[in-house]
């Protein structure tokens, strides 16, 4: 084993290490975990929110038994992958071990360490926007075609995984035409290659067709509630505080690719960080959507300061450059992590409101980070649920229905009954109602507003009705939530569902 190898895989190992530290037992799982956990009983090539990449590793996941070590650990290996490219590309580049050292370093020390924690598309997004740059620097370097047909096979993944890899071409095609790399329009195997990635996507694209385009109605959907209180000016904010620690190697990459002479060749990658930044703030995107552009020019920028840094006095801006990640993860370990219990972190509350932490989607402060009240309430709704079912009468058909998958997710994946399955109209539950049995009893899981307004609309379709229970921790987000319980039908449940199922769908 070379030292090269050997201290790359120190990092790799720390990698792990680190993502696996940093998980806190006072937390459940997020509640987006626990709807791709779910669509691994449902495969399909897409869903209303995601594409299929997500479902085919919760069904790997599930294989394995479902334990949060394997839910935990493929974020972590996408990471870690991710660090790996970064590491290759240096090399590829002609970077000395310093170069190595400080590329892996400032992505081990990054935001990628919260990124890694959850079980989302985020991990294998960023992965992608790696490989699929990665795969573009090596055309260039050596002008083999067949690196185009390994950028269209990641492209694919990346499709297949979340849209957002759509938003690195938008920013790739222009940069590209502006600069001496245009030939590669002349090149057949591009359009060969690009034929290739619409062969491997087309399976998701026409579920997409024949669904009616759920995507187009989740991106106006996700404008109309979330995105619309996204400003532009935090979106901007963001990018500098994702790789605060590894800021001065990004702005070496970038002066570099356009005035050190080893990497003026990928000046269009300048260029493609800036149409693409500008993109995502046109459409007032979250801050997280773009953390996949800078891995590849931690690379680029390691590139150049392990070369001018060799010499003379400058050589002792080494360990300073080193140190600078290290030092900003010990400050920012009790702020950006969950490391402390929740109620340790709302004492605090003003360190996290004057980084922004604070901030959900609807635009407020709340006393928590929007992803740490995520992962409070779960598993106490799933025992209440459990409880209210187990005490119905034996022989009776239940069905439970939720208000957010968040809910049904989190039933489904703690309750010990795995005969109790609950679904709901939201996201793409509602594809997974079974109503071919007559129901007997009905259990509804209601959120905290207009909670009573439901108790009042149905208990006069059942003869018996009652509040069971509620969510009682006041940091979760899903604090207040209720639990009904109606029994005894005096009408056709499963029919009156059926209706509001297409209702919904039709919406």
């Amino acid at each position: 084993m070379t030292k090269k190898t050997l201290i790359l895989s120190g990092f790799i190992l720390a990698k792990f290490l680190l993502q696996y530290l940093l998980i806190n037992p006072h937390y459940d799982l997020q509640r987006d975990e626990f709807l791709h956990l779910n669509q691994a009983d449902h495969l399909a090539w897409g869903y209303l929110s995601i594409p299929p990449f997500t479902s085919w590793i919760s069904f790997i996941i599930k294989a394995f038994g479902n334990a949060v070590f394997w839910v935990k650990f493929f974020p972590a290996l996408f990471g870690a992958l991710t660090m790996v490219i970064v590491w290759k590309t240096i090399e590829e580049l002609r970077g000395n071990l310093y170069a190595l050292i400080l590329g892996a370093t400032c992505m081990l020390l990054s935001v990628l360490l919260r990124v890694n924690l959850l079980f989302q598309p985020n991990s294998m997004d960023i992965l992608c926007w790696t490989a699929l740059y990665f795969s573009v620097i090596k055309y260039f370097s050596q002008e083999k075609p067949k690196w185009l047909y390994i950028a269209a096979i990641v492209f694919a993944f990346g499709f297949l995984n979340k849209y957002n890899i759509v938003f690195l071409v938008i920013g790739l095609v222009p940069a590209l035409l502006i600069t001496d790399q245009r030939k590669i329009f002349l090149n057949k195997h591009l359009y060969l290659s690009i034929l290739l990635s619409c062969l491997l996507i087309s399976p998701n694209l026409y579920w997409q067709y024949n669904n009616g385009f759920p995507v187009f109605h989740h991106l106006a959907e996700l404008t109309a509630t979330q995105l619309i209180h996204v400003s532009r000016w935090l979106f901007l904010k963001e990018q500098v505080f994702y790789f605060i620690g590894a800021f001065p190697v990004i702005v070496a990459s970038l002066y570099a690719v356009q005035f050190y002479a080893p990497l003026k060749r990928f000046r269009f990658l300048f260029w493609s960080m800036i149409f693409t930044l500008v993109t995502f703030t046109y459409f007032r995107a979250k801050g997280y959507y773009a953390i996949g552009i800078y891995p590849i020019y931690l690379a680029l920028g390691s590139v150049f300061l392990g070369d001018v840094l060799r010499n003379g006095r400058t050589v002792y801006l080494r360990p300073v450059l080193l140190a600078i990640p290290i030092i900003f993860y010990v400050l920012l370990y009790h702020v950006f992590f969950t490391v402390e219990s929740p109620g340790e972190i709302a004492q605090k509350k003003d360190s996290y409101q004057k980084l922004g932490l604070l901030r959900w989607e609807d635009g407020k402060d709340h006393t928590l980070p929007q992803d740490f009240a995520d992962m409070l309430g779960w598993k106490e709704l799933a025992a209440k649920v459990e409880t209210v079912y187990n005490g119905l009468p034996k022989g009776t058909q239940t069905l439970i229905v939720c208000d957010n998958y968040g809910q049904a997710g989190a039933i489904n994946y703690y309750v010990k009954n795995k005969n109790i399955k609950a679904v709901s109209f939201n996201a793409d539950y509602i594809n997974w109602f079974n109503l071919e049995k007559k129901t007997d009893n009905f259990i509804r899981v209601k959120d905290f507003n207009g909670s009573n307004d439901e108790f009042k609309k149905t208990s006069p379709f059942f003869r018996k009705s009652f509040v069971a229970d509620s969510v009682n921790n006041p940091l979760a987000r899903e604090y207040g939530t209720k639990i009904f319980v109606f029994m005894n039908p005096t009408i056709d449940v499963n029919q009156r569902l059926k209706a509001e199922i297409e209702k919904e769908k039709q919406h």
